[in-house]
């Protein structure tokens, strides 16, 4: 995908503006790809992103980032091809967490190349979200292009999202406004 950049400084070849490798969206507010470059960065701009990155984060983008005011939730995921290594469970719940939450959108969702670490938190929004694992399974291995991980896939499967129950329903009751005395859900008991 490749579009044009209208009524903004050119950012590169006769103003045309790329998405970053492996760019989808992901729910409304929720998108995901691999690493920004700096050929991408137009493109980010106008979506007003804030940024979901689960590795470490290199100063060359940090610029970009704090001349665009974007926040940067970090959660220290490294990529690791050992399939004995296991995805740290809190750190994907820290990210579930920002994701679920409205006041963060919209947030783009990326690692280095938008597959692994990117597929696996996806996948497991994606479990919260009611999905079937054969569904979740088909967009992981979509993104992965052919390099899918059965650790990553043996994580979402086993990911329980009661573990979010609580998390979730802090988010509803404050979106909600409902801990406040006068809006708080009345039940008629007969």
């Amino acid at each position: 995908m490749i579009l044009e950049q209208v009524g903004e400084e050119e950012e590169g070849p006769a103003g045309l503006v790329a998405p970053p490798a492996n760019f989808g969206m992901v729910d409304a507010g929720v998108y995901r790809s691999g690493f920004p470059d700096a050929a991408s960065f137009g493109f980010l701009r106008g979506l007003g992103l804030r940024y979901l990155c689960p590795e470490p984060y290199p100063e060359a983008n940090a610029a970009f980032l704090e001349a665009e005011g974007i926040r940067l939730f970090q959660f220290g995921i490294e990529g690791n091809k050992d399939p004995y290594v296991s995805i740290p469970v809190d750190a994907i719940v820290g990210a579930l967490r920002v994701l679920l939450d409205v006041r963060n959108h919209p947030v783009l969702i990326h690692c280095k190349r938008g597959k692994h670490r990117t597929g696996c938190l996806v996948g497991c929004f994606r479990k919260l979200q009611n999905w079937c694992l054969s569904s979740i399974f088909e967009e992981y291995h979509r993104y992965a292009a052919g390099k899918s991980r059965l650790s990553d896939l043996r994580f979402i499967e086993s990911f329980d999202v009661t573990c979010m129950r609580d998390c979730m329903l802090r988010l509803i009751y404050r979106y909600h406004d409902c801990l406040q005395k006068s809006k708080r859900l009345q039940y008629d008991v007969r």
